[in-house]
């Protein structure tokens, strides 16, 4: 009976973890030469974490168990909780501002979709403990930095960005009451993803006067800072709320990244706890989910306990970025060649290498095994074959490893010489055996 992987989960074939390994390892490289330093927490947390974090409606989304001990845990579907936990564990000794970034491997109970599996990861970059819009704008050069090394230019990808502050302000201004604040966060998310005369259906359901409506969905069309501005010029907090957006802009283009951003109010992030700059990463033409999302969450660690701290950061998931990496083009031809430094092959004739009283103490394949291992020892890699066929067969199989060179024990050991094959080239060179080990360990 064969028994198939879980519906939304993946196997990764040594093909698909090289290209697995490239994603992981572009999101370290990038990380590291931003300033952030790496951390981790455990694969599963305390159930009433995330139900802090996203409500209780979030329980139906996660993997969910009881231990022995009758205590309520979830596999984490983010990490952003753990982070507000561990910071706030250690929040007076930790140096500031505290930059970190994870790759933690997470997990959905939902339906697996493209783009969305029921395990996936996700790499995530955060500042904690720093209030100015500086920090939001480094999370999202950082995010832009590694959309540039995997070769994703503006006409790829645009950064959306928006400010939930500001969309606070304007709801305040139109008239809407707090109250109603979050439940509209959730429907105005909804305005990219479903048709306009539907988002305007379940708009007019929550906002009861038509004018007002009519307000909320002028200002979602908007297409620049300018206009916001211009529409709101005589609101305090509207235009404060909206210079803090225009000051994160001019860092970025400072930074020379400007020409991936735009302005675009539809990006609210539907999740209550953002507090300010706010952003989500799509590809141009629009067929894909979210690249990735974030922004600026200034309560997260008072709700877990901990003092009020300004915090910003971000996430971006495997799955819709290989998707639009391999629309692209871009994975194979940067995944590094798998290549052998060394293939250790044997002539075809048994060679006693060494005899004591006319008992073989040592053969060729304890040479080859011997010699093997000291080039491994010595940072090379090197592989032989494990069955005995001929020299023909091994060179074969040195070519099908894509091994740079091929050392051939043959009859000139004797001599102790052995032969080295540029696989190449197919230019072949006697080299002193002990002068080759001697050189290996220098």
């Amino acid at each position: 009976m064969k028994i198939p992987p879980v519906k939304g989960t993946r196997d990764f074939y040594p093909q698909d973890m090289a290209r697995r390994n490239w994603i992981i390892d572009g999101w370290k490289k990038v990380s590291v030469r931003n300033g952030f330093e790496e951390y981790d927490g455990p694969i599963f947390e305390y159930l009433k974490m995330f139900q802090i974090k996203s409500g209780d409606e979030i329980v139906e989304q996660l993997f969910s168990f009881q231990d022995r001990g009758g205590r309520d845990l979830a596999l984490r579907p983010e990490i952003t909780p753990t982070l507000a936990r561990m910071v706030n564990q250690q929040i007076n000794s930790l140096p500031k501002p505290i930059k970190w970034f994870s790759v933690p491997r997470l997990f959905r109970a939902e339906r697996p979709q493209k783009g969305r599996l029921r395990e996936f990861f996700q790499w995530n970059i955060d500042i904690i403990s720093e209030d100015d819009v500086l920090a939001d704008a480094e999370i999202i050069f950082t995010t832009i930095d590694y959309l540039q090394e995997v070769g994703l230019s503006s006409k790829d990808v645009k950064v959306k960005m928006s400010s939930r502050k500001l969309l606070v302000a304007v709801l305040k201004n139109i008239g809407i009451p707090e109250s109603k604040h979050d439940v509209l966060y959730t429907v105005l998310d909804k305005k990219s993803k479903i048709p306009p005369e539907t988002f305007r259906d379940v708009l007019d359901e929550q906002v009861k006067d038509s004018e007002k409506a009519a307000k909320i969905e002028a200002f979602m069309e908007l297409d620049s800072i300018t206009k916001v501005e211009k529409m709101f010029s005589h609101d305090d907090e509207v235009v404060m709320a909206n210079d803090e957006l225009a000051e994160v802009r001019h860092h970025l283009d400072q930074m020379g990244v400007a020409d991936y951003c735009v302005f675009d109010p539809s990006i609210v992030r539907g999740l209550a706890y953002y507090t300010g700059v706010v952003f989500e990463v799509h590809d141009v033409v629009g067929d894909l989910r979210a690249i990735c999302g974030g922004g600026r969450y200034d309560n997260l660690l008072h709700d877990f306990g901990g003092p009020q701290v300004p915090a910003t950061g971000m996430g971006m998931g495997d799955c819709v970025l290989e998707i639009l990496l391999e629309k692209k083009g871009l994975i194979d031809k940067n995944l590094p060649e798998k290549r052998l430094d060394y293939f250790v092959a044997t002539v075809d004739k048994p060679i006693n290498i060494e005899t004591v009283d006319g008992i073989v103490k040592k053969t060729e394949k304890d040479i080859v095994i011997q010699l093997t291992a000291n080039l491994r020892l010595a940072g090379y890699s090197a592989a032989f074959s494990y069955k005995s066929g001929g020299l023909g067969k091994q060179l074969k199989e040195a070519s099908e490893q894509k091994a740079k060179k091929c050392i051939i024990i043959g009859d000139e050991f004797k001599e102790n010489k052995l032969a080295v094959k540029d696989m190449e080239t197919g230019k072949q060179v006697l080299v002193d055996y002990d002068k080759f080990l001697s050189d290996l360990m220098s």
